[in-house]
């Protein structure tokens, strides 16, 4: 698998860093897990093929981490896409995604599209096959309505990659990354712990029982970047492309 951060910045782009993004080509699929709302822009000055990407996966509802999907949407409508568009997430997402078009652009909710956009809730500790990728959602602490934050595990070809989303700690993120091949992780603040955020020095403790092969540090706020010479693990950037 080969994944593209096109944005890990935080809620207010601390750093100047865009909002969550990573693309992901595993196989023939391509995919993203999550789609804040700079996303598009991100994707296009990477020339990314939008029609390409087959898969939207959403940790939560949050505009930093979902607000890109109605520009997606509808980009891919006058670009006259085709093949159909699969955006999984939390349960909700069947009503949070019109309520966002709605917001984003008023009327395009209830617009015909030229191609499908199939909407699947996923539920938490349930492997589900996503194309040609196994997906096992786990519940993260990130604020209300509870049971509608996730973190990932994501499986393809005998290689896995995890993510915690935006979340404190939790011990579900011992099961989403166990022995991954990759641990994205949200390092938010450097040891100051905060109700629904990851701090640092948190998740460097947990990283043991977690044993992932390799952890990239995102979601960092301004107190974590001026800590971020401090830490052995690797940091993400807009741009990093890292192939497993």
């Amino acid at each position: 698998m080969k994944i593209t951060v096109l944005g890990c910045g935080d809620a207010f782009g601390s750093g100047g860093r865009l909002n969550t993004c990573f693309h992901v080509t595993a196989g023939r699929d391509k995919f993203l897990v999550d789609c804040g709302a700079t996303s598009l822009p991100a994707l296009k000055a990477r020339n990314i093929a939008c029609n390409e990407i087959g898969i939207i996966l959403i940790t939560h509802f949050h505009a930093d981490h979902f607000g890109g999907v109605p520009s997606f949407i509808l980009d891919a409508q006058f670009t006259k896409r085709s093949a159909p568009l699969l955006v999984a997430g939390p349960p909700g997402l069947k009503e949070w995604l019109p309520q966002a078009m709605e917001v984003a652009f008023p009327g395009s909710s209830s617009a015909k599209q030229r191609f499908e956009v199939k909407l699947f809730e996923l539920h938490a500790g349930r492997q589900t096959s996503l194309e040609s990728i196994v997906v096992t959602p786990q519940i993260v602490q990130h604020g209300k309505p509870q049971g509608s934050f996730f973190g990932y595990r994501i499986e393809h070809g005998g290689q896995s990659i995890a993510y915690t989303g935006d979340t404190e700690w939790t011990d579900t993120l011992i099961d989403a990354g166990r022995g991954a091949d990759l641990l994205i992780a949200e390092a938010y603040y450097y040891e100051k712990r905060v109700p629904l955020h990851l701090d640092y020095k948190t998740l460097a403790s947990n990283l043991p029982r977690i044993g992932a092969k390799r952890v990239l540090l995102t979601h960092m706020s301004v107190d974590m970047l001026t800590h971020s010479g401090e830490v052995p693990e690797e940091k993400a950037h807009d741009g990093l492309a890292i192939t497993l």
